[in-house]
Protein backbone atom coordinates (compact mmCIF):
# COMPACT_ATOMS: atom_id res chain seq x y z
CA UNK A 1 0.00 0.00 0.00
CA UNK A 2 1.29 3.62 -1.15
CA UNK A 3 0.92 6.52 1.20
CA UNK A 4 1.38 9.80 -0.13
CA UNK A 5 2.05 13.17 2.10
CA UNK A 6 0.26 16.26 1.48
CA UNK A 7 1.74 19.09 3.70
CA UNK A 8 -0.04 22.31 4.24
CA UNK A 9 1.23 25.80 5.55
CA UNK A 10 -0.04 28.29 7.71
CA UNK A 11 -3.27 28.34 9.00
CA UNK A 12 -3.65 31.38 10.09
CA UNK A 13 -3.25 34.58 8.50
CA UNK A 14 -2.89 36.60 11.96
CA UNK A 15 0.65 37.66 12.71
CA UNK A 16 2.46 36.41 15.80
CA UNK A 17 6.00 36.75 17.26
CA UNK A 18 6.41 33.47 15.12
CA UNK A 19 5.94 34.38 11.88
CA UNK A 20 2.71 32.35 10.59
CA UNK A 21 1.91 34.35 7.69
CA UNK A 22 5.91 33.55 6.19
CA UNK A 23 4.38 30.13 6.30
CA UNK A 24 1.07 30.78 4.68
CA UNK A 25 2.92 31.88 1.34
CA UNK A 26 4.90 28.78 1.22
CA UNK A 27 4.43 27.13 -2.05
CA UNK A 28 6.78 24.50 -3.58
CA UNK A 29 6.14 21.89 -6.93
CA UNK A 30 5.35 18.13 -5.29
CA UNK A 31 8.33 15.38 -5.57
CA UNK A 32 7.07 11.88 -6.71
CA UNK A 33 9.03 8.80 -5.97
CA UNK A 34 5.95 6.81 -7.47
CA UNK A 35 4.31 8.03 -10.97
CA UNK A 36 1.10 6.22 -10.41
CA UNK A 37 -0.81 3.99 -8.24
CA UNK A 38 -1.40 1.22 -10.81
CA UNK A 39 0.90 -1.86 -10.64
CA UNK A 40 0.84 -4.64 -13.32
CA UNK A 41 1.04 -8.62 -12.16
CA UNK A 42 1.85 -11.13 -14.63
CA UNK A 43 -0.12 -14.44 -13.65
CA UNK A 44 0.53 -17.89 -14.68
CA UNK A 45 -2.71 -19.83 -15.20
CA UNK A 46 -3.63 -23.31 -16.49
CA UNK A 47 -6.59 -25.90 -16.15
CA UNK A 48 -6.66 -29.06 -15.67
CA UNK A 49 -10.03 -30.85 -16.75
CA UNK A 50 -11.41 -34.64 -17.00
CA UNK A 51 -9.25 -36.43 -19.77
CA UNK A 52 -6.90 -32.71 -20.69
CA UNK A 53 -3.61 -33.57 -19.79
CA UNK A 54 -2.34 -29.75 -18.48
CA UNK A 55 -0.32 -27.85 -20.51
CA UNK A 56 2.39 -26.17 -18.29
CA UNK A 57 3.28 -24.05 -21.15
CA UNK A 58 -0.12 -22.24 -20.65
CA UNK A 59 0.80 -18.14 -21.80
CA UNK A 60 0.61 -16.12 -19.08
CA UNK A 61 -2.03 -13.47 -18.36
CA UNK A 62 -0.98 -9.77 -17.76
CA UNK A 63 -3.56 -8.49 -14.95
CA UNK A 64 -3.60 -4.10 -14.04
CA UNK A 65 -4.43 -4.16 -10.19
CA UNK A 66 -5.41 -1.13 -8.63
CA UNK A 67 -3.21 -0.69 -5.22
CA UNK A 68 -5.46 1.51 -2.87
CA UNK A 69 -2.79 4.57 -2.11
CA UNK A 70 -2.98 6.38 1.24
CA UNK A 71 -2.57 10.10 1.56
CA UNK A 72 -1.81 11.85 4.42
CA UNK A 73 -2.43 15.68 4.75
CA UNK A 74 0.15 17.91 7.24
CA UNK A 75 -1.32 21.00 7.85
CA UNK A 76 1.78 23.97 9.04
CA UNK A 77 3.84 21.29 6.77
CA UNK A 78 6.35 24.39 5.70
CA UNK A 79 6.90 25.12 9.31
CA UNK A 80 9.29 23.55 11.44
CA UNK A 81 7.53 20.39 12.96
CA UNK A 82 5.63 19.91 9.82
CA UNK A 83 8.65 19.95 7.29
CA UNK A 84 10.43 17.36 9.56
CA UNK A 85 7.70 15.20 9.09
CA UNK A 86 7.65 15.54 5.89
CA UNK A 87 10.98 15.11 5.02
CA UNK A 88 11.10 12.14 7.44
CA UNK A 89 8.49 10.54 5.03
CA UNK A 90 10.15 10.69 2.11
CA UNK A 91 13.38 9.61 3.85
CA UNK A 92 12.14 6.65 4.98
CA UNK A 93 10.66 5.75 1.60
CA UNK A 94 13.45 6.17 -0.26
CA UNK A 95 15.94 4.45 1.96
CA UNK A 96 13.57 1.27 2.52
CA UNK A 97 12.88 1.49 -1.35
CA UNK A 98 8.96 1.02 -0.81
CA UNK A 99 5.94 2.73 -2.15
CA UNK A 100 5.25 3.79 2.35
CA UNK A 101 5.74 6.88 1.64
CA UNK A 102 5.08 7.96 -2.38
CA UNK A 103 4.97 11.41 -2.55
CA UNK A 104 5.31 15.17 -1.32
CA UNK A 105 2.96 17.87 -2.15
CA UNK A 106 3.18 21.49 -0.51
CA UNK A 107 1.23 24.24 -1.05
CA UNK A 108 0.02 27.16 0.79
CA UNK A 109 -3.49 26.65 2.85
CA UNK A 110 -5.19 28.54 5.53
CA UNK A 111 -7.72 25.98 7.77
CA UNK A 112 -10.28 29.03 8.33
CA UNK A 113 -10.45 29.77 4.69
CA UNK A 114 -8.95 26.63 2.83
CA UNK A 115 -11.22 24.40 0.02
CA UNK A 116 -11.25 21.04 2.07
CA UNK A 117 -12.60 19.51 -1.09
CA UNK A 118 -9.05 19.72 -2.36
CA UNK A 119 -7.32 19.05 0.66
CA UNK A 120 -9.32 16.29 2.28
CA UNK A 121 -10.46 14.48 0.05
CA UNK A 122 -9.44 10.97 -0.18
CA UNK A 123 -7.26 11.91 2.75
CA UNK A 124 -6.72 8.90 5.26
CA UNK A 125 -4.88 10.52 7.93
CA UNK A 126 -3.99 14.18 9.26
CA UNK A 127 -1.78 15.37 11.17
CA UNK A 128 -1.59 19.19 12.20
CA UNK A 129 1.14 21.50 14.01
CA UNK A 130 -0.55 24.27 13.84
CA UNK A 131 0.66 26.60 16.98
CA UNK A 132 1.81 29.77 17.76
CA UNK A 133 2.50 32.15 20.56
CA UNK A 134 0.85 35.96 20.56
CA UNK A 135 -1.87 37.63 22.40
CA UNK A 136 -4.28 35.52 23.89
CA UNK A 137 -6.51 36.21 21.38
CA UNK A 138 -4.27 35.02 19.00
CA UNK A 139 -3.26 31.80 21.02
CA UNK A 140 -6.68 30.96 21.18
CA UNK A 141 -7.62 31.30 17.71
CA UNK A 142 -4.27 29.57 16.17
CA UNK A 143 -3.79 26.76 18.60
CA UNK A 144 -7.73 25.94 19.72
CA UNK A 145 -10.49 27.48 17.21
CA UNK A 146 -7.68 26.26 13.79
CA UNK A 147 -7.45 22.73 15.29
CA UNK A 148 -10.90 22.68 16.04
CA UNK A 149 -11.81 23.81 12.90
CA UNK A 150 -9.37 21.22 10.99
CA UNK A 151 -10.64 18.01 13.53
CA UNK A 152 -14.35 18.76 12.31
CA UNK A 153 -13.62 19.27 8.42
CA UNK A 154 -11.42 15.55 8.59
CA UNK A 155 -14.25 14.13 10.76
CA UNK A 156 -16.85 15.48 7.93
CA UNK A 157 -14.72 14.70 4.94
CA UNK A 158 -14.64 10.77 6.67
CA UNK A 159 -10.90 10.99 7.51
CA UNK A 160 -10.32 7.75 9.56
CA UNK A 161 -7.59 9.25 11.73
CA UNK A 162 -6.43 12.48 13.25
CA UNK A 163 -2.40 13.28 14.56
CA UNK A 164 -1.94 16.21 16.72
CA UNK A 165 1.26 17.72 17.64
CA UNK A 166 0.53 19.32 21.38
CA UNK A 167 2.65 20.45 24.04
CA UNK A 168 3.78 18.45 27.52
CA UNK A 169 1.49 18.60 30.53
CA UNK A 170 3.63 21.15 32.16
CA UNK A 171 3.35 20.97 36.51
CA UNK A 172 2.42 24.59 36.14
CA UNK A 173 0.76 26.53 38.84
CA UNK A 174 -3.13 26.96 37.36
CA UNK A 175 -2.93 30.44 36.84
CA UNK A 176 -0.19 29.81 34.13
CA UNK A 177 -1.72 27.36 32.48
CA UNK A 178 -5.22 29.33 31.97
CA UNK A 179 -2.96 31.17 29.43
CA UNK A 180 -4.48 30.59 26.34
CA UNK A 181 -1.94 28.63 24.86
CA UNK A 182 -2.20 26.05 27.24
CA UNK A 183 -6.07 26.45 27.41
CA UNK A 184 -6.31 26.31 23.53
CA UNK A 185 -4.17 23.33 23.32
CA UNK A 186 -6.32 21.58 25.49
CA UNK A 187 -9.39 22.61 23.90
CA UNK A 188 -7.94 20.89 20.34
CA UNK A 189 -6.93 17.90 22.33
CA UNK A 190 -10.30 17.66 23.68
CA UNK A 191 -11.90 17.68 19.96
CA UNK A 192 -9.58 14.95 18.61
CA UNK A 193 -10.47 12.83 21.05
CA UNK A 194 -13.48 13.43 21.27
CA UNK A 195 -14.22 12.90 17.17
CA UNK A 196 -11.72 10.43 17.17
CA UNK A 197 -11.98 8.24 20.09
CA UNK A 198 -10.05 5.00 19.05
CA UNK A 199 -7.84 6.71 16.13
CA UNK A 200 -7.01 10.61 17.40
CA UNK A 201 -3.95 10.99 18.44
CA UNK A 202 -2.15 13.36 20.86
CA UNK A 203 1.36 13.90 21.10
CA UNK A 204 2.72 16.05 23.64
CA UNK A 205 6.28 16.84 23.51
CA UNK A 206 8.13 19.35 25.47
CA UNK A 207 10.81 22.19 24.24
CA UNK A 208 11.42 20.78 20.42
CA UNK A 209 14.88 21.00 19.32
CA UNK A 210 16.39 21.02 15.94
CA UNK A 211 17.81 23.15 13.45
CA UNK A 212 14.60 25.75 12.94
CA UNK A 213 14.48 28.27 10.19
CA UNK A 214 12.88 31.90 10.52
CA UNK A 215 13.29 34.06 7.70
CA UNK A 216 16.80 33.49 6.20
CA UNK A 217 18.17 32.73 9.15
CA UNK A 218 18.48 29.45 11.18
CA UNK A 219 18.61 28.48 14.98
CA UNK A 220 20.44 25.56 16.16
CA UNK A 221 18.32 25.04 18.86
CA UNK A 222 19.81 21.38 19.01
CA UNK A 223 23.32 23.10 20.33
CA UNK A 224 20.59 23.63 23.44
CA UNK A 225 18.18 20.84 23.52
CA UNK A 226 20.56 17.68 22.78
CA UNK A 227 22.84 18.51 25.71
CA UNK A 228 20.08 18.81 27.50
CA UNK A 229 18.24 15.89 26.66
CA UNK A 230 21.09 13.52 26.95
CA UNK A 231 21.92 15.17 31.19
CA UNK A 232 18.33 15.10 32.06
CA UNK A 233 17.92 11.19 30.74
CA UNK A 234 20.94 10.44 32.73
CA UNK A 235 19.90 11.88 35.70
CA UNK A 236 16.06 11.12 35.75
CA UNK A 237 16.24 8.39 38.44
CA UNK A 238 17.41 11.17 41.13
CA UNK A 239 15.11 13.98 39.54
CA UNK A 240 12.27 12.14 39.37
CA UNK A 241 11.14 12.57 43.41
CA UNK A 242 11.47 16.54 42.15
CA UNK A 243 8.70 16.47 39.92
CA UNK A 244 5.98 17.24 42.90
CA UNK A 245 7.49 20.57 42.97
CA UNK A 246 5.33 23.35 41.00
CA UNK A 247 6.89 24.17 37.80
CA UNK A 248 9.64 21.79 38.04
CA UNK A 249 8.59 20.16 34.67
CA UNK A 250 10.07 23.78 33.22
CA UNK A 251 13.62 22.62 33.86
CA UNK A 252 13.29 18.55 34.09
CA UNK A 253 11.23 17.83 30.91
CA UNK A 254 13.50 16.15 28.70
CA UNK A 255 13.44 17.97 25.55
CA UNK A 256 12.47 16.26 22.03
CA UNK A 257 14.59 15.93 18.83
CA UNK A 258 12.19 17.43 15.83
CA UNK A 259 13.40 14.02 14.54
CA UNK A 260 12.33 12.06 16.79
CA UNK A 261 8.99 13.35 17.17
CA UNK A 262 8.46 13.14 13.49
CA UNK A 263 8.95 9.57 13.19
CA UNK A 264 6.59 9.61 16.09
CA UNK A 265 3.92 10.99 14.01
CA UNK A 266 4.69 8.63 11.15
CA UNK A 267 4.53 5.36 13.70
CA UNK A 268 1.00 7.24 14.35
CA UNK A 269 0.23 7.11 10.74
CA UNK A 270 1.27 3.35 9.95
CA UNK A 271 0.17 1.82 13.45
CA UNK A 272 -4.18 1.52 13.86
CA UNK A 273 -3.42 0.52 17.55
CA UNK A 274 -1.66 3.72 18.67
CA UNK A 275 -3.79 6.44 19.34
CA UNK A 276 -4.44 8.55 22.58
CA UNK A 277 -2.10 11.02 24.15
CA UNK A 278 1.50 9.74 24.12
CA UNK A 279 3.76 11.57 27.13
CA UNK A 280 7.34 12.56 25.95
CA UNK A 281 9.05 9.26 27.00
CA UNK A 282 6.10 7.21 24.63
CA UNK A 283 6.75 9.83 21.93
CA UNK A 284 10.84 8.35 21.96
CA UNK A 285 9.59 4.88 22.09
CA UNK A 286 7.20 5.28 19.53
CA UNK A 287 10.20 7.23 17.08
CA UNK A 288 12.84 3.61 18.01
CA UNK A 289 10.07 1.56 16.42
CA UNK A 290 10.44 3.47 13.18
CA UNK A 291 14.24 3.81 13.07
CA UNK A 292 14.73 0.04 13.34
Amino acid sequence: MATSFSCYGAVSTLRTPIPLSRLSTFRSPSVSTIPNRFYKFRVKCSRAEAGVVDDSRSAPIDVVADVKSERVVVLGGSGFVGSAICKAAVSKGIEHGSNKFQSLDCNAGDVFYVNWDEVLTGATAVVSTIGGVGSEEQMLRINGEANVVAVNAAKEYGVPKFILISVHDYNLPSFLLSSAYFTGKRKAESEVLSKYPNSGVVLRPAFIYGKRKVGDFEIPLDLIGEPAERILRAIENFTKPLSSIPASDLLLAPPVSVDDLALAVLNAVVDDDFFGIFTIEQIKEAAAKVKV
